[in-house]
């Protein structure tokens, strides 16, 4: 049996690999694999870390694609593994959580609007990527993925208050970054 590329939409693909076909597997992981490395390069540490965490979500896909039952985007339900699938990862590999007290965050500092907007998507990423274990992950699941502080204190196994902390300080230490990046670009003196 041929099996064309083009001749299967998204809904075909997981109509086939819930069916077992490696081909339509092979074919569902090339359309997800580079936005999902995007997802897990947001968890990880560095590039290597954020290809294995893909590999073991895509893995989990594969395993649960029967439980998908066609209720919002493919895409968004594949996403939700990758986020949960890179968590587990980085929990069983790292020291999870490093949890700050609220009031070491209270000290908020402006930040140029002009350094945000010239700052490119890869500046930020490397930034996230550069945070705390427990501020990264927060700060990932709060403010890309749209987690509440109650679903991610269930995801991560710390208190509503401590995601909340955890977010705080990893604006604050982001914004201190993003500051010192334009006084490094415009050669502002403080």
């Amino acid at each position: 049996m041929m099996f064309l590329e083009h001749k299967y939409n998204i809904n075909d693909l997981v109509k086939r690999c819930k069916a077992g076909e490696r081909k339509a597997q092979e074919l569902l992981y090339k359309q997800f694999a580079s936005k999902m490395l995007g997802v897990c390069m947001r968890y990880a540490t560095d590039k290597m870390e954020a290809e294995d965490m893909l590999q073991n979500g895509f893995i989990k896909v594969f395993q649960k694609v029967d439980d998908y039952r066609n209720e919002g985007s493919f895409e968004g339900w594949v996403r939700r593994i990758m986020v949960h699938s890179s968590i587990e990862y980085y929990r069983k590999h790292h020291k999870m959580m490093q949890v700050v007290e609220l009031s070491e965050t209270e000290n908020t500092t402006s930040v140029n609007s002009l350094a945000i907007a010239n700052l490119a998507a890869k500046d930020l990423l490397l930034l996230i990527q550069q945070l705390a274990p427990g501020y990264r992950i927060v700060f990932n699941l709060y403010a890309i993925e749209g987690y509440s502080h109650k679903e991610i204190a269930a995801i991560t196994g710390i208190t509503e208050g401590a995601s909340k902390s955890q977010l705080s300080r990893a604006r604050a230490v982001l914004k201190e970054q993003v500051i010192k990046m334009e006084r490094k670009q415009y050669g502002n003196a403080g």
